[in-house]
């Protein structure tokens, strides 16, 4: 089990969350899994950013993201050099420190 520790946030985990996930999983679908509501608005299909993160520590450990990622990243939130859509981002052996940013960009949202 890989450890994955999220950074306070005011709405999906004030207090900051430390968790526990397999190896191969997604960093979004870790997060689900213990009841930290990060938004996927394109059903984690990676057609948006509304999951994107930023991998505080641990980030050189996991695989490159690919061109679709680096293209919608393009367009997220407050992107920095270590942000990740969180849908395409997968947990490997190492220690993951991970802010969830304030903002996102959710376009359903926006249309209301």
């Amino acid at each position: 089990m890989t450890r994955i520790v999220f950074l306070p946030h005011d709405e999906l985990c004030p207090e900051g969350a430390v968790i526990e996930a397999e190896p191969g999983v997604t960093v979004c679908d870790a997060a689900l899994k213990h009841g930290i509501e990060i938004e996927h608005a394109c059903e984690k299909s990676c057609a948006c950013t509304t999951c994107h993160v930023i991998v505080r520590e641990g980030f050189d450990s996991m695989e490159e993201p690919d061109e679709l990622e680096e293209d919608m990243l393009d367009k997220a939130w407050g992107l920095e050099p270590e942000s990740r859509l969180s849908c395409q981002a997968v947990v490997g052996d190492e220690e993951l420190v991970v802010e969830i940013p304030k903002y996102t960009i959710n376009q359903v949202s926006e249309r209301r």
